[in-house]
């Protein structure tokens, strides 16, 4: 699990092409701190396995699913990428509970100055869009951020100065992707409501349970 907070923007430093798999080879700093192998590493908001720590480095592979669904199978040498280590039961929970499952990618559709402020409005398909609250939590990028609108099929979040500089999302421009994961709680909501203990008899042509109601 991860709070949303980003730590630091780390570098990608290497990707390494497999069958439907890359693997990523990141620079960065303090998420390394007390960092061992097999830990979680959110890139991008995307919870992913350590599987080599160097002294300003980790690597991560990246199984089909997580290519599928996330932008990390857009990044390029150089990209930069949020980063955050996943939390402990002494970790502040500054921001929310954050899996570190991206749903789906996200397309910058509008970035509009106000004030000191960004608004950026992201596109997404609609069927998560019953996810997304007004006033409620987003994780765009591994970051969390409250939905400040909505739209048929957009929501919009804003930035202020100093978290443009900390994440990524503030270096994005129109028509970039973004990883999106929604919130947890109403997944479950969703999933307890249209769950049957027992699965549904479907009776399909004529019965003899029919033909004695009916007189036969």
């Amino acid at each position: 699990m991860f709070t949303g907070l980003v730590e630091e923007m780390g570098e990608v430093l290497a990707i390494e092409n497999g069958e439907k798999s890359i693997k990523l080879k990141i620079k960065c700093k303090k998420v390394l701190e007390g960092a061992k192998l097999g830990d979680s590493i959110a890139t991008n908001g995307t919870c992913l396995t350590a599987t080599e720590l160097g002294s300003n480095f980790f690597t991560a592979d990246c199984m089909y699913e997580t290519v599928k669904r996330t932008n990390l199978k857009r990044l390029k040498v150089g990209d930069k990428v949020n980063l955050e280590k996943s939390i402990t039961l002494a970790t502040p929970l500054g921001g929310h509970l954050v899996t570190g499952d991206v749903d789906c990618e996200g397309k910058v559709v509008s970035i509009t100055p106000e004030g000191i402020a960004k608004i950026y409005e992201i596109e997404i398909e609609r069927k998560y869009m019953k996810y997304i609250v007004e006033k409620g939590r987003v994780t765009l990028d591994g970051a969390s951020l409250t939905v400040m609108k909505l739209g048929d099929t957009t929501f919009g979040v804003s930035l202020i100065p100093h978290t443009q500089e900390m994440i990524t999302l503030g270096k994005r421009r129109v028509g970039d992707y973004i990883n999106v994961e929604t919130d947890l709680i109403g997944k479950y909501i969703e999933r307890f409501m249209k769950f049957q203990d027992e699965p549904s008899e479907k009776k399909e042509g004529i019965t003899m349970e029919f033909l004695l109601k009916n007189g036969f």
